[in-house]
Order: structure tokens, then sequence, then C-alpha cells
């Protein structure tokens, strides 16, 4: 499996825990050393590999690829969601998934967020609270581009400090989705839905109680002969 934007590759990590062989790419250096550090901390083998999701050129095919967490918000303009789709699509193998989790739609065309903005994580003794966006954090109604204010507050040892930042955030809607895939070629977008949930728990992308967008997508009939050559496998 392929986890794209992965940050700390926590997915990545989970797959691979779980026996899978997995790869995580992100663009941040200092972060993908991170990553290499985490899973060898725990005593599990991710290939962590530095690279743009845009130019996506790593030689071989995977059964399932996934970007989690709005990472594709990170991707400013349609042509950069289109690269990005069509790199995913060169690299699945036939019958491989691409998931994609982005927020839900309500959360920036609406004043009722599906999710909170803030979350704590405690280890070690040391406690971190984020906070994610702000009341006054508005989308551009032209590049719908919000410049999301970040803080983070760390408390250890008995002395807190407190990091801020500003992100720029690219919210997309589920029609600029599609528009995107279609333009991109090469991927089926085969389910969409509103959570995590599965079978009859399972949430539609319209219910009131829907809090993401989940897009899951394959290869397009026409597209087994493309891709980037390699033979097709997990990995």
């Amino acid at each position: 499996m392929l986890e794209l934007a992965a940050g700390p590759a926590e997915h990545a990590r989970e797959f691979a825990r779980r026996g899978v062989a997995a790869t995580a790419l992100d663009l941040n250096p200092r972060m993908c050393a991170y990553a290499s550090r985490e899973a060898a901390r725990e005593g599990v083998a991710v290939d962590v590999v530095e690279g743009d999701m845009t130019r996506l050129d790593l030689g071989r095919r995977f059964d399932l690829a996934v970007t989690m967490l709005d990472s594709t918000s990170h991707l400013m303009t349609l042509d950069a969601l289109v690269a990005h789709l069509r790199g995913v699509a060169a690299h699945l193998s036939p019958g491989g998934l691409y998931i994609v989790e982005m927020s839900h739609p309500r959360d920036r065309l609406t004043d009722d967020p599906s999710v909170s903005a803030g979350w704590t994580v405690e280890r070690d003794g040391v406690h971190a609270g984020v906070r994610w966006g702000e009341p006054g954090d508005r989308l551009d109604p032209v590049t719908q581009v919000s410049a999301d204010h970040v803080t983070v507050t760390i408390t250890a040892d008995g002395g807190t400090r407190v990091i801020r930042d500003v992100v720029p955030y690219r919210f997309w809607t589920a029609t600029e989705l599609d528009a995107a895939i279609r333009l991109a070629g090469g991927l089926d977008a085969v389910a969409q839905y509103g959570d995590f949930g599965v079978g009859e728990g399972a949430v539609p992308l319209t219910d009131p109680g829907a809090w993401r967008m989940i897009t899951v997508l394959r290869p397009a009939a026409a597209a087994p002969g493309q891709g980037v050559g390699a033979q097709p496998g997990i990995g």
C-alpha cells in the first residue's frame, strides 16, 4: 500500500504492523526522517520516500493508495489536483483502489462545521494541544484558499511553549473533485461516503450525520495498459 502526503506515516505504519508492505510519501524531509525513526522505533518496515504527490514516479504499482486527513487541501490548483490523480492512476495495480479522505463540504460552506477544530495528545509526560483554524479564518471566494491559523500549545516539565503558524488550505467541493477525476482520466469513482462506517453502518455523503467526504476510486476500464511499467502488487 501507498500513503500519500503521509506526514508521520501513521497509517502506513499501522498497515505494516498488520503485515502489509507499506510505502509512505511526503514532501517534507524532516517529516520523512521522523516517520522513518518512528517506524524503526516500533520495529515495523515502512519504505519512506521524500517526494511530491503531484509528480509521482515510484517505479512500481500498489494495490491500495490512500490520502488521509484532508491532505488534498495542500493541492492549491486544479492543475495540481489533476496531476496528482493522474500520478495515482499510473501507480495502481489493475483492480487497485485509491481512497481519499477530505473534509465534508459543510465545514467550509456553512457556519455549522462537522468536526472540532481542536484536539489534545499526551505521551511520556508531554501534553500537546492543537487548534486548527480560528473563527476569523475566512475562505477566499475566488481562490477557495483559506489562511488557517494553527496554534500548538506544549506543556512539559512545568513549562509551556506556544507555537503559531498560518497554513494555506485549499477547499475542494464534491463537484470539483468529480470534475478533476474526469479531467485526469484513468480513474473511476466507485463509492463515496460521509464517514468511516462499513456495511449497515455506512453513512451517505448527503446524510445529516456525515462528517467527512471519503471517495473510493479504482483504475478506469481503459487504463490497464497505462502506468509506470512495473509489476503489480502490494509494496
